[in-house]
């Protein structure tokens, strides 16, 4: 029988070996609970909740949404084991976190294709195709271990994350584009601010609520990732001159050089998304969304995510990933979960999905797959192995990570289309996939 090894028994790791169990694949999964535990885990069981009991939205009119229903139609034991424990929560998917762990565990080490190991992986072996999905809490040794194969320079500890905002959303009659000195041509998208303007926010700014680090986190912040609050602290002047200085930056139409100017940098390729420029912060999300609005050109922001600084551990997937989720210098191993550079729960199980599935694929002899750019999982996939931004950072499941839909298709139906163009995308991928089946089926 064709056989893999999946380490770690998170979400990611769970959702990868009942993959391929199911595939007739037999798994053998490590988890170094209860002989070892994390600064922020507490049960013993499997898939551990740490931080929200919400899987967030399961509305079609959210990406997060769309999401849950791809997985849930490949057979996801994450989405199975939250309907099952949810608890009132509206239009969110919550759950029972005890309840949702202890589902999980039964079912993973009740299935007979899987042998579950309770001990601490330092090395890692490919003699069979291997899943590392140990999360954002990898322990030293096995990080120690990871830096060795993907390069040091390509392993992360913590996220120094900007906000990122939708492109359809910014008032491009105030912005202006250009970049500094003129170097680099129209790269930038420009928010000029008045000297009134950089002062209220700044007021703003030192007023706003921040969101409290975990006890287990050490954050070791650099000088070149220093929250903008932080910042402002050592002087009202501080942001001037130093993401939102103005020289080099001519406004087009005054010819005058602004007080303070707030860069806003392309982050994929369909340009549908856009970084706010040196903007790491701890603020709360509800204080980010009201101050940064008052930047001349964001009055009606939508954020595809919000700024954070924790601790993290992940790979600069682009350099380091396949789109298969294959590590490029090393046959056999691949890598799933956060580590991939995914932020959210279903996120990292659905990379743990996709790295079971291909797993088993090359277990079985087959070539790995990569699922459609027009889904959920296949724009998220896209994201983190091909994005262009060097400074790349980890990324949640939202709609401008999909393809743009045809030009004919109005603004107020985007969304709506997008949503029926995933749903039918993965319903033929998955049709396609059910055929390479060996001892089990996939979904």
């Amino acid at each position: 029988m064709a056989e893999i090894v999946v380490i770690g028994a998170g979400l990611a790791g769970c959702e990868a070996a009942w993959r391929a169990a199911q595939m007739g694949i037999r798994v053998t999964l490590y988890e170094m609970k209860p002989t070892s535990f994390s600064p922020a885990h507490k049960n013993k069981d499997m898939a551990e909740l740490v931080c929200s009991n919400s899987l967030k939205s399961e509305s079609l009119d959210n990406a997060s949404g769309l999401l849950k229903k791809e997985l849930e139609r490949i057979g996801s034991l994450i989405i199975e084991a939250a309907h099952h424990n949810r608890v009132p929560a509206g239009s969110a998917l919550a759950v029972d976190r005890g309840k949702f762990s202890q589902y999980i565990t039964e079912k993973i080490t009740a299935h007979p294709r899987i042998d579950v190991i309770r001990q601490e992986v330092t090395t890692i072996k490919t003699d069979v195709p291997t899943i590392i999905a140990t999360g954002p809490l990898t322990s030293h040794s096995l990080a120690e271990e990871i830096g060795d194969i993907t390069g040091r320079d390509k392993l992360f500890f913590y996220d120094a994350i900007s906000p990122i905002i939708y492109t359809e959303s910014i008032n491009m009659n105030i912005a202006f584009r250009g970049s500094r000195y003129d170097k680099g041509g129209d790269d930038y998208v420009n928010l000029p601010m008045t000297k009134d303007e950089y002062y209220r926010f700044i007021r703003e700014v030192k007023r706003a609520d921040s969101v409290e680090p975990h006890s287990f986190e050490d954050i070791k912040i650099f000088e070149g990732c220093l929250p903008i609050e932080v910042m402002i602290r050592r002087g009202d002047e501080t942001l001037a001159f130093g993401p939102l200085k103005p020289v080099g930056l001519v406004h087009p139409e005054s010819h005058q050089m602004p007080y303070a100017v707030v860069q806003l940098r392309q982050e994929n390729i369909e340009g549908t998304l856009y970084n706010m420029v040196g903007f790491q912060t701890r603020l709360k999300r509800d204080e980010q969304e009201r101050i940064f609005r008052m930047i001349p050109g964001l009055e009606n922001a939508q954020f595809a995510r919000f700024g954070s600084i924790h601790r993290n551990t992940f790979i600069h997937a682009p350099h380091v990933l396949l789109p298969t989720l294959e590590v490029k210098k090393r046959s056999n191993l691949l890598i799933a979960g956060q580590l991939v550079g995914v932020e959210g729960y279903v996120e990292s199980a659905a990379m743990g999905v996709l790295a079971g599935i291909n797993a088993s694929l090359i277990a079985l002899g087959d070539g790995p797959v990569v699922p459609p750019r027009d889904t959920a999982i296949g724009s998220l996939v896209s994201y983190i192995t091909g994005s262009r931004n060097i400074n790349f950072q980890p990324m949640n499941i939202n709609f401008g990570l999909f393809p743009d839909p045809p030009p004919m298709v109005r603004k107020k139906d985007k969304k709506k289309y997008i949503v029926n163009r995933a749903i039918e995308s993965i319903e033929v991928w998955l049709n396609k996939l059910t055929r390479c089946a060996e001892n089990g089926t996939i979904f």
